[in-house]
Order: structure tokens, then C-alpha cells, then sequence
């Protein structure tokens, strides 16, 4: 069993939804991402569900996972999107998402991508989360030179530990992101004067895949306490932006109940009386989606034996980033009975790093078999890259008993079709 109901055995083989994953396979080739629609309603809708009664904005952050198609089905469901780049602003749009359900992060927005968000649909955002003073002047002087004013929450860095990997946690003093809690008013009263600016909220993400309320809890007590401060100090603060961060279950997690989480935004942040803005990616996709991959090689070798697949590290990257663990399965059933022999699990990237597994349990693998890299809907076909000039994997949404390419695999022509070769290497030689 796969522990995922959208992910599930019928008849001896793992199906995505109504669809069976060796019939994807057969049409589409491998390696290739496959994502449930059901999955995605389920996540999201258990947190709409969660702060039924309050005004929320759930803007899905596209950084995990931005297919159009994916943002479309959100977007339908009533998603906005927490974007970090001009790029993912205009995907947004184009997937049918409305300028002012988009929220602007991150740490290094350009002015030019400034300007294309101010000018966004002609109406503009629905803020701009600032994480530093120089960013705040910068927005200002775009913004006056456009006519018009920036909604703006400042990020603000509470200094709390997430308790995640250390790659992911962002609300520790060290960390790049947002403005110290101690100075937070200090920059405010700095962002009332600048012309361009319209102060709207206080934004906080203190890190993501968090497995224990305590750390949301220790950040929503300070930050309830500085919108308290603000206000007095006559800032009209009206939106309170708590990123995202939610885990799911790669192993043997057990994240927080959507329904804790949304007790904890009652308890502390629902009696300022604002909006309310979550920024969800993982939580909404991580487990919506799976890599599906063909065995290439059984390989024995001096002490162990690999399992060599046709998926590599440029598909999924976060087990060599993050040494993150992911649920390998065959997509046939295996025999219950069958022995289970540990086997590494790689790809065909020319690095040692292009490790899948190492000493993983598996039943008996043979050569072209079909596995499923279970959870690989959050980080995985974003952080794809061309390494070793493999093309970009495919993506496939099921709905249902149906399923369709939502991006194809790009040839050859397609991956070189940018370049372009300098006159000098054409030139006939003397």
C-alpha cells in the first residue's frame, strides 16, 4: 500500500485515480511526472474547510509546483498564488488567476519585476511582501514613478526555530530572509514616510515541511503582540500574511492537522480582526503527485546490488539537496510473501550524488519494471533542470478514469532552439 488514497493497487497494479500507471506509461513514456486532481481538491479544500468563518486568502505558492494546469484546477477552487518572480506573476495570470489574489515574496524582486507587478491586469497586486529596507525604497520609487502606491506588508524575521532542515527553515535570526522582530517597528515608521508605499500588513514564513505546531505557535504569540505595537503607533495594518510551511508525509511523519493549525490562527491572530493570507505549497501538492520510472538496470555489484533507473537527480533533485526521503513502490504488486533485499536506488546522471535510496528494502526488481517515486508533486518538476542535456520529464494530471499531457517532453530541437552560433565559427578558414 502506498498510505495515499489517490495513489492505490486495483487488480495487481498502482493506479493514479481511476488510471493505471502502466498504461501512462505505455502512451507517455518514462520518466514522467503524474499528478491526481482528486489530491488537489482534497488538500485544499481541507484547509478552506479549517478557516471556514474567517477571511482567507489561500494563495497557493507556486514555487512547489507551477503547471499551469495544476494552478488552473487551484485557481478554480478559489486559490490565489504567493509568487516569488515575474516568471511565476505572469504564469499565474495566464493560468486565469486574478492580479489581486497574487501576493509578491522573496527576498530579491528587481524593479523591473516591481513594475510588471504594479501594472499587473491594470489594477496591480494584492501586496507585496517587502524583506528589507533597501527593497522598500526601491518599491516606493518604482511605485511614485508609475502614479500609483504599493500595497505592502514588511516579512518579519521572529527568530524562531522551525525545527526543519536547515536548508528550509527561514525565521532564525541567521536566516536572509525578512526583518528582525527588533527593529520592526523601527522600519515600519521608515516605510509610513516613502511616497510610493501603502502599508497593508505583516508578513512571516519561518520555514517549511513543519511537523509540530509549536514553533506556528511561538511565532503567531509575537507576531499578535507586534500588530498590537503597530497599531498603536497609527499603522492601519489590515492584513496578516502567515506564509506557509504545513508538512506531509515522505516516511513516517505526522504533520499538524489542517484543523489544529487553523485553532492556533483563532486563538491568537482572528481577534486582531484582519485578513487573513496562507501561502500552502507543499501541503497542497507534495503528495498529490509521483514520478513514474522504468528500471534500466539491475546491477549487482561488490557488497550490493543498484537498481539503475531512467529518472535521475535533474528530475528529482531533493534527495541529493536535502537528503530527503521519498516512498519507492513497484507499480506492479508485489508478492506479500516476497523477500525483501536492500538495493541502491539510482539514476543515470553522471554524479554519485544521483542517488534515489541507499540500502532500501525492496521485493524482487528486474530489468524495465516500473516504480513510482511516491510524494514528488512539491519540488520536484519545478527544480527540474536539462543536466547531462536530458530532456525535462513530462507531466501528466488524471481525473478520474481520464488523463492528459499537461507538458510534453521537449525534444532535442526544443532544448536547443534558444541558441544561437557566432558568425566566427561559420567563417570558412583561410
Amino acid at each position: 500500500m502506498t498510505g495515499l488514497p489517490w495513489f492505490a493497487y486495483r487488480n495487481g497494479v498502482l493506479h493514479a485515480e481511476g488510471v493505471p500507471l502502466d498504461h501512462i506509461a505505455t502512451e507517455v513514456g518514462t520518466p514522467v511526472y503524474v499528478y491526481s486532481t482528486a489530491a488537489l481538491t482534497d488538500r485544499y479544500t481541507s484547509l478552506a474547510e479549517a478557516f471556514k468563518g474567517l477571511p482567507v486568502l489561500i494563495a497557493y505558492a507556486m514555487k512547489a509546483n507551477a503547471n499551469m494546469a495544476l494552478l488552473r484546477h487551484l485557481g478554480s477552487l478559489g486559490a490565489g498564488a504567493d509568487v516569488v518572480s515575474a516568471g511565476e506573476l505572469q504564469i499565474a495570470m495566464k493560468a486565469g488567476i486574478a492580479p489581486g489574489k497574487i501576493i509578491f515574496a522573496g527576498v530579491g524582486k528587481t524593479k523591473q519585476e516591481m513594475a510588471v507587478a504594479l501594472k499587473a491586469g491594470n489594477t496591480g497586486i494584492a501586496q507585496f511582501n517587502v524583506e528589507s529596507e533597501p527593497e522598500l525604497d526601491a518599491l516606493s520609487a518604482v511605485a511614485a514613478s508609475l502614479g500609483v502606491k504599493a500595497p505592502v506588508a514588511i516579512r518579519i524575521n521572529p527568530d524562531v526555530d522551525a525545527k526543519t532542515h536547515k536548508k528550509i527553515t527561514t525565521g532564525k535570526a541567521e536566516n536572509k530572509f525578512g526583518i528582525s522582530y527588533t527593529r520592526a517597528r523601527q522600519v515600519y515608521a521608515h516605510a509610513a514616510t516613502l511616497p510610493g508605499l501603502k502599508i497593508t500588513g505583516v508578513h512571516v514564513h519561518i520555514g517549511s515541511q513543519l511537523t509540530d505546531l509549536a514553533p506556528y505557535e511561538a511565532t503567531f504569540i509575537r507576531l499578535a503582540e507586534l500588530v498590537r505595537d503597530l497599531r498603536a503607533d497609527g499603522h492601519d495594518i489590515q492584513r496578516i500574511d502567515l506564509g506557509g510551511g504545513i508538512g506531509i508525509t515522505y516516511d513516517d511523519e505526522t504533520p499538524p492537522d489542517p484543523k489544529a493549525y487553523a485553532d492556533l490562527v483563532r486563538k491568537y491572530i482572528a481577534p486582531l480582526g484582519c485578513e487573513i493570507a496562507l501561502e500552502p505549497g507543499r501541503y497542497i501538492v507534495g503528495n498529490a503527485g509521483l514520478l513514474l520510472t522504468a528500471v534500466t538496470f539491475v546491477k549487482p555489484a561488490e557488497g550490493k546490488t543498484f537498481l539503475i533507473l531512467d529518472a535521475g537527480m535533474n528530475d528529482l533533485i531533493r534527495p541529493a539537496m536535502y537528503e530527503a526521503f521519498h516512498r519507492i513502490v513497484p507499480v506492479k504488486a508485489p508478492n506479500p510473501e516476497a523477500e525483501l533485499a536492500p538495493v541502491d536506488i539510482v539514476g543515470p546522471v553522471c554524479e554519485s550524488g544521483d542517488t534515489f535510496a541507499e540500502d532500501r528494502p525492496m521485493p524482487p526488481v528486474d530489468n524495465g519494471d516500473l516504480l513510482a517515486i511516491l510524494s514528488a508533486g512539491a519540488y520536484s518538476s519545478s527544480m527540474a533542470s536539462t543536466y547531462n542535456a536530458r530532456p525535462l520529464a513530462p507531466e501528466v494530471l488524471v481525473h478520474g478514469d481520464r488523463f492528459a499531457i499537461v507538458r510534453r517532453r521537449p525534444s532535442i530541437e526544443d532544448m536547443t532552439a534558444l541558441e544561437t552560433q557566432p558568425t566566427w565559427l561559420s567563417e570558412a578558414k583561410a
